[in-house]
């Protein structure tokens, strides 16, 4: 039977709807600065990788994440928790990606997101398979089981389902589709580990892929995480933990609403940070951005620190070997987003396009 969510437009989501168009119509318009972009973005990012590991127990805090991440830190004892970081980051950065290729959203694409989330940072990783066996919930202090998901057998067909689901259904509103998505896989638990990660990923992906990126400065795992118990009742619906025996068809209504309030919030925290900006009397520069892809926009960090970088920055910033980071460095060149200041080959350093030093020409 093809997934067919049960759920209905109550005053509370519709009222979240129209405050999520308002928002979204209001960042569109304002004066966005290379400034807020660089540090409004790269903090939604950090934001969203703190609360998104921090939910699933991580110690580490959003300034050790960002030593982590920034610094090639490390904290002794703490090695799984930095396994969770790097690999929730390095699928962060492959949605982005994905979004940026403006293509519909396949099975195929959440598999891979999972073994990045899985991956402890690594950049290439093959797509997991399903689990093959029953993963129970329980209740962490009473061990009482808090729900039972389906049996491994139909895992493959539910989440085939859902995929279909989610690009068939383009005459839903996309925070609709996004928030049934996302309780959908957290229903199905497709894995033994990874799920809420992997389903709060998905679900920023879908999003983007409709149109409600927001230029990549909102977090939505900010709003789970301010009030955890809240998010679990939200998506603890139905008459019984078993999902044949109720969770299946269970009326989806308050996690819908819960889900949309939450867009509404993140969405209208970034039209006051952008409207504070906008008073400065500052020009949008999201057009240019625009015209860069994921990775290019991210190598605008090496350029905020130093005029020239070399193939093995590009390396150590996506974990990349060595010729692939030639190869991308030689592709930028001849794209005319860098040129070669050093031609050298073995100390051959690059500095951005004056087309695009604008972007970088203010302290970051």
């Amino acid at each position: 039977m093809p997934f067919e969510p049960k759920y209905e437009i109550t005053p509370g989501i519709a009222r979240a709807l129209m405050r999520i168009e308002a928002a979204r119509e209001a960042v569109r318009h304002l004066p966005i600065t290379p400034a807020v972009l660089a540090s409004l973005r790269e903090t939604a990012r950090l934001h969203t990788t703190h609360y998104s590991t921090m939910i699933e127990g991580n110690r580490l805090s959003e300034i050790e994440i960002k030593e982590l991440i920034k610094h090639k830190g490390h904290f002794a004892g703490r090695e799984r928790d930095e396994k969770e970081v790097l690999g929730y980051y390095a699928a962060l950065d492959h949605t982005e990606m994905l979004a940026e290729k403006h293509s519909q959203l396949r099975e195929s694409d959440i598999k891979r997101i999972h073994a990045l989330v899985m991956g402890g940072g690594k950049p290439k990783v093959k797509p997991t398979a399903y689990r093959d066996g029953q993963n129970v919930i329980r209740d962490s202090a009473t061990r009482s089981i808090v729900y039972m998901p389906p049996e491994a057998k139909d895992v493959g067909t539910l989440m085939t389902e859902l995929s279909q689901w989610i690009r068939a259904q383009d005459d839903l509103p996309a925070p609709l589709k996004a928030g049934i998505a996302h309780y959908q896989y957290a229903t199905i638990h497709p894995y033994y580990d990874g799920n809420g990660r992997t389903a709060r990923l998905m679900t920023t992906l879908i999003l983007h892929q409709s149109g409600y990126g927001l230029k990549g400065l909102y977090s939505l795992e900010e709003y789970y995480a301010r009030n955890l118990p809240a998010y679990y009742k939200a998506l603890s619906l139905g008459p019984s933990h078993n999902y044949y025996l109720g969770r299946a068809s269970a009326d989806i209504t308050p996690w819908v609403e819960y889900f949309c309030v939450g867009v509404a919030e993140s969405f209208e925290a970034v039209k006051r940070q952008a409207a504070s900006e906008a008073k400065k009397g500052a020009s949008d520069a999201s057009p240019l951005l625009r015209k860069l892809d994921a990775r290019q926009r991210k190598a605008l960090e090496l350029f905020r620190s130093s005029e020239l970088i070399s193939s093995r920055d590009i390396a150590q910033l996506f974990g990349l070997q060595a010729r692939a980071a030639r190869m991308i460095c030689q592709k930028w060149v001849e794209a005319g987003f860098i040129i070669v200041n050093d031609p050298a080959k073995k100390s051959r350093t690059y500095a951005l396009n004056q087309a695009w030093q604008s972007l970088v020409s203010y302290d970051a």
